[in-house]
């Protein structure tokens, strides 16, 4: 690939792309610096900065498309010259117009909590992380439900029931990795684990005491904390995806991060519902 081959996404395009591709599909790269990275990134996004990437340029994958955006477009331009040029990747090379700046979704701040998973522990280990995680979103969706106005209530009831199904989906993963023992049955293992911590790496208690503090439009504000704490949940998986080393951890990961996405149109498509 040369470099006048690298495509152009506008952040609307950005967006369709993300919808219509699966996570493991591509790689979203931010080459801005750490500091403008913890200060705001487009959810999953990988940080490579710009100044890195020739000597990082063949930790990018063969395999999938290359997405690179920063502040405004020119680094990022640069950067996807160089992965063309390095013909790194056989499948497409984007650069994001406009860059962070023209992207005017949700971004996160701060860095994702990927030492949430310790990648020292084995494979058994980190699904059985994410199955905890997973029963911390149940338990937080299920006291929002109680809580949440009437004509949003009823899509918290579904993504408790989601996270439960999620959680089942890594269970599968998990079961395989037990080859010297019979596992026990999903619901006596879900049961066993405290869900203490949410998929975006905030303590259950810390999520409560938020909840209780509501201010405003209770109906609206409500809806944008689930959203902070979906954004933080695909941010957490897709990071995690990309630095898993074991193919099953990551295969977990990229299918936990994808169902996370899809949480986040729900929510957003109740939005309408608080007038």
């Amino acid at each position: 690939m040369k470099s006048w081959e690298i495509e152009t996404l506008t952040p609307d395009s950005l967006r369709e792309y993300r919808n219509r591709n699966k996570e493991k599909d591509y790689l979203l790269v931010d080459v801005r610096q750490p500091w403008e990275y913890e200060n705001g990134h487009i959810p999953g996004a990988t940080l490579i900065p710009a100044g890195e990437m020739e000597s990082r340029l063949y930790e990018l994958p063969a395999d999938r498309d290359l997405i690179f955006y920063c502040h405004v477009g020119g680094r990022s331009q640069a950067a996807a010259a160089l992965a063309a040029e390095g013909e790194v990747s056989r499948k497409k090379i984007y650069n994001l117009m406009g860059g962070i700046m023209g992207w005017n979704e949700k971004v996160i701040t701060d860095y994702p909590k990927v030492e949430i998973f310790d990648k020292t522990q084995g494979l058994s280990d980190l699904l059985i992380t994410v199955i905890n995680l997973e029963k911390g979103a149940l338990r937080f969706y299920e006291t929002v439900q109680k809580a949440a106005p009437a004509q949003i209530a009823d899509v918290f009831m579904d993504l408790a029931k989601a996270e439960r199904a999620h959680a089942r989906t890594v269970y599968g993963y998990w079961e395989k990795t037990q080859t010297d023992m019979s596992p026990p049955p999903f619901d006596e293992l879900f049961e066993s684990v405290k869900g203490e911590v949410l998929e975006g790496g905030m303590p259950l208690s810390d999520a409560m005491s938020q909840l209780h503090s509501l201010k405003g439009s209770f109906c609206l504000n409500l809806l944008e904390m689930a959203l902070d704490i979906e954004y933080s949940a695909f941010d957490l998986y897709r990071t995690a995806a990309e630095s898993a080393d074991d193919p099953g951890a990551r295969e977990a990961f990229f299918t936990i991060a994808q169902a996370e996405k899809a949480h986040m149109r729900i929510l957003m498509a109740e939005i309408p519902k608080c007038g």
